[in-house]
């Protein structure tokens, strides 16, 4: 893809995601990694996307601060943070078509997982977060988003409003750090992807409140069918082999 096309599309890719995110609650960084691995390739994507996740999640720390469950949020960097810097050394190394075969994979099933019958409802032990880190740790930093995956166990756990969002986010960042310090250390975070990162912050603030704005004007079905659309539209082409225009 042109050069000169990359900042464009990126920018108009970040800001769908993030308004789709606000209308549904889920899934803005789950459609934006494709666009993100169709611009720039695997390797440089999930670094780009965890520097946006990064700003994100911490400013969502910052905002539920003072309802923080730090028990919770020592648990999952138990397991988590090892886990975030080995995933993210083998991240560094795997052989690319092998990462966008299982990213397609990983797209699709996020969708199927979501259409699943629920579960009977169950609290996970608080020290069961170390093994909830270690498993989301290791799968964020090879697949870049896991969010959908790690959301029902704080919810089950009795998290709720600002409880919920802000230890999930404190939890996320420590994930997102130790990936970042893992892709340095392998040479796959360049200058230019952080800038790009930090770039994407903005520009998905603005999303979200478009967001809010359209949420009341449009049924949530449509939005929730555009992201089911969107994942496996894109996990096809990625196990297909399609990974960069």
């Amino acid at each position: 893809m042109p050069e000169a096309l990359r900042l464009p599309l990126l920018v108009i890719v970040a800001f769908i995601a993030a308004l789709l995110a606000a209308v549904t609650g889920f899934g803005g960084a789950a459609v934006l990694l494709p666009m993100l691995v169709f611009v720039f390739g695997v390797r440089e994507a999930i670094p780009i996307l965890t520097v946006a996740q990064l700003i994100g999640n911490a400013s969502r720390v910052w905002f539920n601060r003072h309802d923080l469950d730090w028990r919770v949020v020592a648990w999952f960097a138990v397991g988590g943070v090892p886990m975030a810097l080995a995933g993210g050394f083998l991240f560094a190394h795997a052989p690319l078509a092998a990462l966008t075969h299982v990213l397609g994979a990983f797209l699709i099933l996020i969708v199927v997982l979501r259409h699943l019958p629920k579960l009977p409802a169950f609290k996970p032990p608080l020290k069961s977060f170390a093994l909830i880190g270690a498993a989301a740790s290791f799968l964020s930093a090879l697949l870049g988003s896991v969010g959908p995956l790690m959301a029902p166990f704080f919810l089950a756990y009795g998290l709720v409003k600002g409880a919920y969002i802000g230890t999930e986010a404190l939890s996320t960042v420590l994930m997102h750090a130790a990936k970042l310090i893992a892709y340095r250390q392998s040479a796959i975070l360049p200058f230019h992807t952080v800038v790009s990162g930090l770039a994407l912050g903005p520009i998905m603030v603005a999303g979200s409140f478009a967001g809010k704005r359209v949420v009341d004007r449009l049924p949530e079905r449509v939005f929730v069918l555009i992201i089911d659309v969107t994942l496996v539209a894109a996990g096809v082409l990625f196990v297909a082999g399609w990974s960069k225009l």
